[in-house]
C-alpha cells in the first residue's frame, strides 16, 4: 500500500538550522531510518534521503522535472526574475544547452588545460611549503580554481576572488529555503551581478578560452547570445564554486585522517579513489528541489502532480544500505563510484570532468611533495543552505 503525503513520517527537525548544517549526518541518519521519505513540517515538503530513492528521482527527469525550479519556488506559478540556466530547464532546451557544454568540455579541450593546471599547482605547492602553516581554504582550495579555471574560461584576472565566490554562493542559495541565510548570501552577492555579466560578455573573454568556444556556437546558429552568456556563467560554476569546496573538503578529510594520507603517498594511483571518496563523504552540494510533472510513486510514497520535493544527495552518500556499515568513515581505498554528488541522469553535472582534472592535478602534486598534512587549528564551517564546506581550515605541512 502506498503512503500518501499525509501519512509519511512527520519531522519537526530543521535540516537548515545552524546546528544541522554544521553537522548534518546525525539528522540524515534519523531521516533515512524513518522511511523512504519524511515530511519536513517547517517547509511543508517531502524529503528523500536514502540512496536508492534519491538516485531513482534524479534519473527520472520526465517525472521529476527541473524546469519548475530547483529551489522552493515553482516557476510554473512564480516565473523567475531571470532567464533560467541549464540546471533549471528540461528537454528539449536542456538537450540543446547540454550539447554545447559537452562540446566545449571535450576531452581534447581538457587535455589542453592540464599543462596550465600543473604549472600553477607546482608554484602553489612551492608557496605553501615555504609557509608550512596556511589556511587550506583561502591559500589553497580557493586560490587554485580561481586562478587555473578562471584562466581556462578566459575571464580577466582582476576582480575574480572578490566577485566569483560571492556570486556563486548567491546563486546556489536559490536552491534552498528562502530564510535569513538566503537573504544574507543574496545581499552579499548583489554587487557581483554586473561584474560577472560584463566579464562573461564575448568582447571581454580571451578568444582562446572555453568561454569563447561557447560563444562560437552563437555564430553557428546553435544558440542565442543570451544563452551563451548564461552558459559561460554556468561553466564558471561547474569548474569553480563546487570545486573550491570539494578541494577544501578533501584536504580536511586527509588532514583529519593521517593514515589515509599515508596510503595515498604509498600508492598515488589511489588519488582518484581518494577524491571520489571525499566527494561521497562530504558532498559539496547537499540538497535541492525537484517538481513532479505527474502523479508518481517513489518506493511506496505517492506524490501528486505539481509536488515540490527535496532530495538530499549528501544524506544518500552516507546511506549504510549502499556504502556499508562504515559509510561514516573516510577510506581512500573504497570504490565510491556511483555517488550522487554530481547528480545522475541528464542533469548530471556536465562540468565534472573539469573539477576532477583540477583536483587530480593538485592532489597529485600535494601527495608527491608533502610528507604529512595536519590540522593546525579548529576548522570553521561554511554555513550555506545548499553547499557544505569550510570557511577556514588551518593546516600544517611537512615537506617530503
Amino acid at each position: 500500500m502506498s503512503l500518501t503525503l499525509g501519512s509519511i513520517p512527520l519531522l519537526n527537525d530543521d535540516p537548515y538550522s545552524d546546528e544541522n548544517l554544521t553537522n548534518p549526518y546525525p539528522l540524515f541518519a534519523k531521516m533515512r531510518a524513518a522511511g523512504p521519505a519524511v515530511w519536513l513540517e517547517k517547509y511543508n515538503t517531502p524529503a528523500f534521503t536514502r540512496f536508492t530513492e534519491v538516485r531513482d528521482i534524479l534519473v527520472d527527469h520526465q517525472s521529476f522535472i527541473s524546469g519548475a525550479g530547483v529551489g522552493p519556488r515553482n516557476f510554473h506559478h512564480e516565473p523567475p526574475w531571470r532567464k533560467p540556466g541549464i540546471l533549471e530547464v528540461d528537454p528539449p532546451m536542456h538537450t540543446q544547452l547540454r550539447a554545447v557544454m559537452s562540446d566545449v568540455i571535450s576531452p581534447r579541450n581538457l587535455r589542453a588545460l592540464r599543462a596550465g593546471f600543473q604549472e600553477f599547482a607546482t608554484s602553489l605547492v612551492d608557496r605553501i611549503l615555504d609557509e608550512r602553516e596556511f589556511d587550506g581554504v583561502g591559500d589553497l582550495s580557493e586560490a587554485f580554481p580561481i586562478r587555473v579555471f578562471g584562466d581556462a574560461v578566459g575571464i580577466p584576472r582582476q576582480g575574480r576572488a572578490e566577485n566569483l565566490l560571492p556570486h556563486g554562493a548567491m546563486n546556489f542559495a536559490n536552491f534552498g529555503p528562502e530564510d535569513a541565510r538566503y537573504a544574507q548570501f543574496t545581499s552579499a552577492g548583489a554587487h557581483t551581478t554586473g561584474w560577472v555579466a560584463e566579464n562573461c560578455a564575448r568582447e571581454n573573454l580571451d578568444p582562446n578560452g572555453l568561454g569563447a568556444k561557447i560563444w562560437a556556437h552563437v555564430d553557428a546558429g546553435f544558440i542565442e547570445s543570451e544563452d551563451a552568456a548564461i552558459l559561460v556563467r554556468a561553466l564558471l560554476s561547474a569548474g569553480l564554486d563546487t570545486t573550491v569546496i570539494s578541494i577544501g573538503n578533501a584536504v580536511q578529510c586527509l588532514a583529519a585522517n593521517p593514515g589515509q594520507w599515508d596510503i595515498l603517498r604509498a600508492d598515488p594511483k589511489l588519488i582518484r579513489f581518494g577524491i571520489d571518496e571525499a566527494l561521497r563523504y562530504d558532498a559539496p552540494f547537499q540538497s535541492f528541489f525537484r517538481t513532479t510533472s505527474r502523479a508518481v510513486d517513489v518506493h511506496g510514497v505517492h506524490l501528486p502532480a505539481g509536488s515540490k520535493l527535496i532530495v538530499f544527495p549528501g544524506a544518500a552518500n552516507r546511506d549504510e544500505q549502499r556504502w556499508g556499515a562504515d559509510a561514516d568513515e573516510y577510506r581512500v581505498e573504497r570504490d565510491s563510484g556511483g555517488h550522487l554528488t554530481f547528480g545522475m541522469g541528464i542533469h548530471q553535472c556536465v562540468g565534472q570532468p573539469i573539477s576532477r582534472l583540477e583536483m587530480e592535478v593538485l592532489f597529485s602534486e600535494l601527495v608527491k611533495r608533502i610528507k604529512t598534512i595536519e590540522l593546525a587549528g579548529e576548522p570553521q564551517p561554511f554555513l550555506h543552505n545548499t553547499l557544505r564546506g569550510w570557511s577556514s581550515l588551518p593546516l600544517r605541512v611537512v615537506p617530503a
